[in-house]
């Protein structure tokens, strides 16, 4: 996964953005093996959906939860699977396809 570190993107509540494979990271953010491996999982969920259906069902998800109660980044299912298991280094092993649909 190629880093690109920047002042710019993400914005500033966000330390890492995955956008088609590439992680952007705020300047000073570290980077640590838990972030790798939590992007990681978006890119597979990226090919899952053919990265274009994973960013229109990731804002269209994010659009019906932002009334709900809570902060709607959190509740977003890919966000979930994400936090879930970015601390295991063998998920994407044993991922099965889709498995951020359990999280819906």
């Amino acid at each position: 996964m190629k880093i690109i570190h920047n002042r710019l993107i993400p914005f500033r509540k966000y330390d890492a953005i995955n956008i088609c494979g590439l992680l952007f990271c705020r300047k000073g953010v570290t980077i640590t093996t838990e972030l790798i491996q939590h992007e990681r999982i978006h890119t597979a969920q990226m090919l899952e959906l053919f990265v274009v259906g994973f960013y229109l069902w990731y804002v269209v998800e994010w659009l019906i939860r932002l009334p709900l109660p809570g902060r709607a980044y959190t509740h977003i299912a890919f966000e979930r699977e994400a936090y879930e298991n970015m601390n295991n280094p063998n998920y994407l092993l044993h991922r099965r396809r889709f498995a951020w649909m359990k999280y819906l």
